[in-house]
C-alpha cells in the first residue's frame, strides 16, 4: 500500500488524512487547533503555531514515516514575511484581517477603478487580499517591510519548511491581488504601485498544477517525522483543494460552511466580476475558480448561541426576525466596519427564532452571491448545491440551504474536502496521474442527495430588504477614504 498525505492548514486547525494512493481510501486522521489572536478588526496567528499543529498531526496519524508523497493546503490570502533564513519576522497577519480596507480602496482607485482591477487581477481588491496587507504594513511598520527578505502565503510557508523552496501554486497566487489569472504571471502594474512598491524577487515561484514543490529536507523530515526524500506536491489554497477533490460537475456548485462561507465552481475561463461580488480566482486542476465568501459563516451562529445560552441546534421558526450576522465586518457586501443587526423582535420572540435568524442571514447571503457566480459558470444556472465545511455535518444548516435555495442538496460523505484535494496532489505527483484523474478515480464527491423544497421566498425577501436598508446606512455612516456616501 502507498500512502499520501493531504494537509489543510485552516484558519481554526490544522488536519492530515492519510490516504492510500491507489484507491482514495482514508487511513488515518490527525489534528491540532490553532490559536487567532486580535480584536476588533484584528486577526492573526504565529506561524509558529501552524508549525507546532502541522507536527503534531502528522505524529497523530501514527503513519508520518510511512508516506511517499504530501501537499498542503491552506487559508488563502494571509501575509507571512520572512528574513533570509526564512523565519517569520511578526504574526501572520489573516485573511479576515480588516485592517487594511483603506489601502484597499486606495489601490482600488490607483488601478483604475473597480472594473479595471477585476480586468487586472481577477478580483476588485478588498481588505482580504494580501496585497492590501501588504500596503497596510508599509504604512504602519515600514522598517519591518525594510528587512523583508521573503513574502509568502501560510501554504507557502508550510511547504518552504518541508522542501526549502520559495514556491506557491496558481490557484493560491490568484487570491494575492498581484497576480494576473488571465496572463498567468505576477501583475507588475500592482507591484510597482507607490501604495506596494514590491520586488518580485521577493516572491515565491508559481508552479503549475502537476508540479512539485520539491522533496523533504533532512531537517523537515528529523522535525515532522517524515522520511527524507518524501515528494511535496505544489499544494494550494483551501477552497481549489476542495474543489479539486469533489470534481464539480457543470451545473454544481460548491457552498462551504466554516469560519467564512464561500460558494464557488469551476470555469473554463477567468472571469472579472466588475461588481466585486465574484472573486476570480485560478484553479488547482489548472482551470479558474470563480468565488464569493462572507467573513461570518459558523462562527457567528456559534457565537450569538453562546450569547443566547442555547445549543447551536436548538432553533424555532424565524418568523418575522431577520438577521444580518456581520460580527467581523463582512466582504460581501464589501463593509469591513460593519457590524451585525437585527431586525423584527418582538416581546414573544423566542431565543430559538433569533438563533434561526442568524442561520438565515449566513444562507441568504451565500445564495445571492451564488446566483452571481452563476454568470461566469459554464452552465450559467445552478442544478444542484454541493454542501460542504464543518456546517455541512449540521443538521439545521442542511435543512437551511434547503428551504432558502429551493435546490438539491448534496452532501458528499468526505469530510474533509480541502485536505483530501491535498491528498490527490500528492498523489498525482506521486504516481505522475493528472490530478482531476485521481480526482475522479477517487469519487470524493460521492454522498446523498436531499431533494429540494419549496424555497421560502418571503424569508428571502425580508432579508434582502434589510440587507439593502443596512448597506446604505453603512456606508452613510462610515464611508472608506475618498468614497462617495450614498
Amino acid at each position: 500500500m502507498s500512502l499520501v498525505a493531504g494537509i489543510d492548514c485552516s484558519t481554526q486547525a490544522t488536519k492530515v488524512l492519510v490516504v492510500d494512493q491507489d484507491d482514495g481510501t482514508v487511513v488515518a486522521r490527525g489534528a491540532a487547533s490553532h490559536q487567532v489572536s486580535g480584536t476588533g478588526g484584528v486577526r492573526e496567528t504565529d506561524p509558529q503555531v501552524w508549525e507546532g499543529a502541522l507536527a503534531e498531526a502528522l505524529a497523530a496519524t501514527g503513519h508520518a514515516g510511512d508516506l511517499r508523497a504530501v501537499a498542503v493546503a491552506a487559508q488563502q490570502h494571509g501575509l507571512v514575511i520572512v528574513d533570509r533564513s526564512g523565519c517569520p519576522l511578526r504574526p501572520a497577519v489573516l485573511w479576515n484581517d480588516t485592517r487594511s480596507a483603506p489601502q484597499a480602496h486606495s489601490l482600488v482607485e490607483a488601478l483604475g477603478g473597480p472594473a479595471a482591477s477585476a480586468t487586472k487581477v481577477g478580483s476588485v481588491l478588498t481588505a482580504a487580499f494580501t496585497v492590501t496587507t501588504w500596503a497596510w504594513l508599509r504604512d504602519t511598520d515600514p522598517g519591518l517591510v525594510a528587512a523583508t527578505r521573503g513574502v509568502r502565503l501560510p501554504h507557502d510557508h508550510l511547504t518552504a519548511l518541508l522542501t526549502g523552496a520559495a514556491v506557491t501554486d496558481r490557484s493560491d497566487a490568484s487570491g494575492t491581488g498581484w497576480w494576473s489569472p488571465s496572463e498567468e504571471r505576477y501583475a507588475t502594474e500592482v507591484l510597482e504601485l507607490p501604495e506596494v512598491q514590491l520586488d518580485p524577487a521577493l516572491l515565491p515561484e508559481v508552479l503549475g498544477p502537476q508540479q512539485a514543490a520539491g522533496a523533504v529536507t533532512a531537517e523537515a523530515a528529523k522535525r515532522f517525522g517524515l522520511e527524507e526524500g518524501v515528494l511535496v506536491a505544489a499544494g494550494a489554497g483551501d477552497n481549489a483543494a476542495a474543489a479539486l477533490a469533489l470534481g464539480l460537475a457543470p451545473g454544481e456548485v460548491a457552498l462551504s460552511l466554516g469560519t467564512s462561507g464561500t460558494t464557488f465552481a469551476p470555469a473554463d475561463r477567468p472571469s472579472a466580476d466588475p461588481t466585486g461580488v465574484v472573486a476570480g480566482f485560478a484553479g488547482a486542476d489548472g482551470r479558474y475558480l470563480p468565488l464569493t465568501c462572507t467573513l461570518n459563516a459558523t462562527l457567528a451562529v456559534d457565537r450569538v448561541a453562546g450569547w443566547l445560552g442555547i445549543g447551536r441546534d436548538e432553533v424555532e421558526p424565524a418568523g418575522g426576525v431577520v438577521c444580518l450576522p456581520w460580527l467581523d465586518g463582512e466582504r460581501t457586501p464589501n463593509l469591513p466596519g460593519a457590524s451585525g443587526t437585527f431586525w423584527g423582535l418582538r416581546h414573544d420572540t423566542s431565543r430559538g427564532a433569533i438563533l434561526q435568524a442568524v442561520y438565515d442571514g449566513v444562507v441568504a447571503t451565500l445564495l445571492a452571491g451564488a446566483a452571481e457566480l452563476a454568470r461566469w459558470t459554464p452552465c450559467r444556472r445552478i442544478g444542484t448545491l454541493v454542501l460542504i465545511g464543518g456546517g455541512a455535518r449540521g443538521h439545521n444548516w442542511r435543512q437551511t440551504v434547503r428551504r432558502l435555495s429551493g435546490l438539491p442538496v448534496r452532501v458528499p460523505e468526505c469530510a474533509e474536502p480541502v485536505a483530501y484535494g491535498a491528498a490527490v496532489q500528492a498523489a498525482a505527483v506521486g504516481s505522475g496521474r493528472p490530478p482531476a484523474e485521481v480526482a475522479r478515480a477517487w469519487r470524493a464527491g460521492d454522498g446523498p442527495t436531499l431533494e429540494p423544497v419549496p424555497p421560502d421566498e418571503d424569508a428571502l425577501h425580508r432579508i434582502a430588504a434589510w440587507r439593502e436598508m443596512v448597506t446604505a446606512l453603512e456606508l452613510r455612516r462610515s464611508p472608506l477614504p475618498g468614497s462617495t456616501a450614498t
